[in-house]
């Protein structure tokens, strides 16, 4: 059944989160260049070699699911909306700093690098897996603003409030809840005080939906700890003690996707 794919809009009270920390000294703005494989490579995480491998990790998954009308098929054909939902929460032209957390099949990080160039920018994109910082090389023009590093979401080189804002693009659900919340701790503390945070994420649809049970036992054996995402707000998985302000909830597809979005204090 096709569903209306119109977005709906929750504003609601920031929540009490994020721990207090030393402020960092000012980092130093690295020289814009094209995509470059830098060094930091660390282990890659057990669950992703465990449950994904068919997906990320196998060179034929890569080969397969770079397809971008195979990314909106997945997405029940939403993939440019929530893309494009995501770059104008972040803005239409990026000055500054922008980090990408973890890559995304599809054109998500091109439309991303084009913003940053607009606003003379620059796109750090991290990943834990090579193979995909390679594929997404492909992808990026020569002289896109943007640097790909081989690093674990959930253990970040950068330094404290070194990036003006962060996205995750379909990322949370993918991760066992301990490294969902060292990812979004670890995001928090790269980001500025005043810099802003975009999510885009599975969430539970309403009642009336039918992908509310259909597409859940399907999530339960591809995607195992997607259901944790679906019967939670992300502030939940937010470190304690942080705190956010100008906090929003945006939900498309009858509820199946959701848009958060907040500022740092």
């Amino acid at each position: 059944m096709l569903l209306n794919g119109n977005g709906s809009t929750e504003i609601e009270p920031a929540a009490a989160l994020r721990t207090d920390r030393p402020a960092a000294a000012p980092a130093q703005a690295p020289a814009r260049q094209s995509a470059d494989l830098s060094e930091g490579a660390g282990k890659i995480p057990a669950y992703l070699t465990k449950h994904y491998w068919w997906a990320y990790v196998h060179p034929k998954a890569v080969w397969f699911f770079e397809r971008q009308w195979l990314v909106d098929a997945i997405l029940w054909g939403n993939y440019n909306q929530l893309r494009d939902a995501a770059l104008d929460k972040l803005g239409a032209i990026l000055p500054g700093s922008t980090l990408q957390v973890a890559s995304a099949y599809g054109d998500f990080t091109p439309a991303l690098a084009a913003r940053a160039a607009a606003g003379k920018g620059e796109v750090d994109v991290i990943d834990v897996l090579p193979i995909q910082l390679e594929n997404l090389k492909q992808k990026l023009a020569p002289n896109a603003p943007v640097r790909l590093a081989t690093m674990d979401s959930a253990a970040l080189t950068f330094a404290d409030a070194r990036f003006d804002r962060a996205v995750l693009f379909f990322l949370l659900h993918e991760m066992p809840e301990e490294w969902r919340r060292r990812t979004l701790a670890e995001t928090l503390r790269v980001v500025r005080p005043g810099g802003r945070v975009v999510i885009i994420e599975y969430a539970r649809p309403a009642a009336w939906n039918p992908m509310r049970y259909l597409f859940a036992p399907i999530l339960s054996v591809l995607e195992p700890f997607a259901l944790e995402v679906w019967m939670h707000d992300l502030r939940e998985f937010l470190p304690a003690g942080a705190k956010i302000a100008n906090f929003e909830r945006r939900t498309f597809f009858g509820g199946l996707y959701q848009l958060v979005s907040f500022e740092l204090k």
